[in-house]
C-alpha cells in the first residue's frame, strides 16, 4: 500500500508542476498539444480544452507538449500565432519558471496544512549530557526541561538549540526538575558536530542531546500556520540548495546521490507513519522538482530559461547548431545523474 501512495504523491507532483507550464502557455496564447504524466507508451488519454491529456507507461516524469517546442528536436520550430517560438523571451520564461513555482506553492500547502493539524515537536528535554560539558559542569541533568534562556521562554528543541547556537556569553537557564524551577548558569563552548550532510562542523553547545520521549504537538492558529509553512518551504529549499551546492564541489560524496527508487522508497516508509509524514516527504520532494527543474541544464526548464536570457540579452535567437549540441549535453547530464542515482539505489538495497 505504501509504494501505491509514493506512486499517487509522485503524480501528482508531476501533474502540478506540469500544470504550471499548462496555465501560464495557455495565458499567453500557446497552443498546448499534449499534457502529459509519465514518459513511453501511452495507456490512456482523452481530448479536453483543445489538448490531449495523457498517461503514459514509465511514471517518473511528465511534460507538456507545447506548439514549436520540441526537446527531442530543437531545431523544430514553428512560426504560428499561437505557437511558443512566437512569444517575448519575458512570456517564454514566464511559462518555464511556472512549473517550478507551482511545486514550491504545492510543497507550501503540504507545509500548510501539517501545520493546521498540529505537527509533533520535540520539547527542550534533556536526553543525554555530555561529559565534561558546561551543561554537565553547570549540573543539568538528564530529564530535566529546559522552560526559558535568559529570560527567554523557550518551547521546542530547535529554538532552544538556535538560541544557544546564536548566543553569545553566558546563558542564564530557567528549567524544570521533578516538579521544581531550577536555575543554572553556563557559558556554551565551540563543540565538533554535524550538519545534515554528515560533515563536520562547530557550533556553540552546551553538550547536550534531546529526549526520545519528549514530544509536544505545537498548537498553531491560522496566522501561524502561513508563517510555519513559509518558514519550512524557505527551509527546504535551502536545504536542497546547500546539498546541490556541497554535491557540486565533492564535499557530498556522489554516492549520496539517490534516484527514484529512494525516492518511492522513502516516501512509502513515510506512508506507514502517517498522513503527516507522507505530506512532509511530499514537500521536501516538491521543493526538490522545483529546485532541480531550474538547474541551467539543457532540456531542464532552467536549461531553456538560459536560451531565453540569451535572447532577451542579445536580442537574437541562439543558432540551431548550439541548441542542438547543448540539448544533447543536457540529455547526456540528466541521464548519467538519472543512471547514477539508479546505481545507488541499487547499491543500498543490495546493502
Amino acid at each position: 500500500m505504501g509504494y501505491l501512495v509514493s506512486i499517487v504523491i509522485l503524480s501528482v507532483l508531476i501533474f502540478f508542476h506540469e500544470l504550471g507550464h499548462y496555465l501560464v502557455a495557455r495565458l499567453n496564447g500557446v497552443y498546448v498539444e499534449v499534457f502529459s504524466i509519465g514518459f513511453g507508451k501511452r495507456l490512456f488519454s482523452f481530448r479536453a480544452f483543445d489538448t490531449t491529456w495523457q498517461i503514459s507507461a514509465i511514471p517518473v516524469g511528465g511534460y507538456v507538449k507545447m506548439k514549436g517546442q520540441d526537446d527531442t528536436n530543437p531545431t523544430k520550430r514553428s512560426y504560428d500565432k499561437d505557437s511558443y517560438n512566437t512569444k517575448t523571451p519575458l512570456q517564454r520564461i514566464s511559462i518555464l519558471l511556472a512549473g517550478p513555482f507551482a511545486n514550491f506553492v504545492l510543497a507550501y500547502l503540504f507545509f500548510f496544512f501539517i501545520a493546521l493539524g498540529g505537527p509533533n515537536v520535540l520539547e527542550p528535554v534533556i536526553g543525554s549530557v555530555v561529559e565534561n560539558s558546561p551543561a554537565q559542569l553547570a549540573g543539568l541533568k538528564p530529564k530535566d526541561k529546559i522552560l526559558e534562556i535568559n529570560s527567554q521562554k523557550v518551547k521546542t528543541w530547535n529554538e532552544m538549540a538556535q538560541i544557544i547556537a546564536t548566543s553569545k556569553g553566558e546563558l542564564n537557564l530557567k528549567i524544570y526538575r521533578n516538579g521544581y524551577i531550577e536555575f543554572k548558569t553556563l557559558k556554551p563552548t565551540l563543540l565538533e558536530s554535524k550538519d545534515q550532510f554528515g560533515k563536520p562542523i562547530k557550533r556553540r553547545m552546551i553538550g547536550i542531546s534531546a529526549s526520545k520521549d519528549g514530544f509536544v504537538k505545537l498548537d498553531l492558529g491560522l496566522l501561524e500556520s502561513f508563517k510555519y509553512a513559509w518558514d519550512k518551504t524557505v527551509w527546504s529549499s535551502m536545504l536542497i540548495f546547500d546539498g546541490l551546492k556541497k554535491l557540486i564541489t565533492g564535499e557530498v560524496p556522489a554516492k549520496e546521490l539517490g534516484g527514484v527508487v529512494s525516492i518511492v522508497k522513502v516516501t512509502a516508509d513515510a506512508a506507514d507513519a502517517g498522513w503527516m509524514a507522507v505530506f512532509f516527504f511530499a514537500a521536501l520532494i516538491s521543493v526538490n522538482l522545483g529546485v532541480l527543474n531550474l538547474l541551467p541544464i539543457p532540456a531542464l526548464d532552467g536549461g531553456h530559461i538560459m536560451f531565453n536570457l540569451y535572447e532577451l540579452l542579445t536580442k537574437k535567437e541562439p543558432s540551431e547548431a548550439v541548441l542542438v549540441k547543448l540539448t544533447i549535453a543536457g540529455w547526456v547530464i540528466l541521464f548519467g545523474l538519472m543512471g547514477l542515482g539508479l546505481y545507488n539505489d541499487i547499491n543500498r538495497l543490495m546493502g
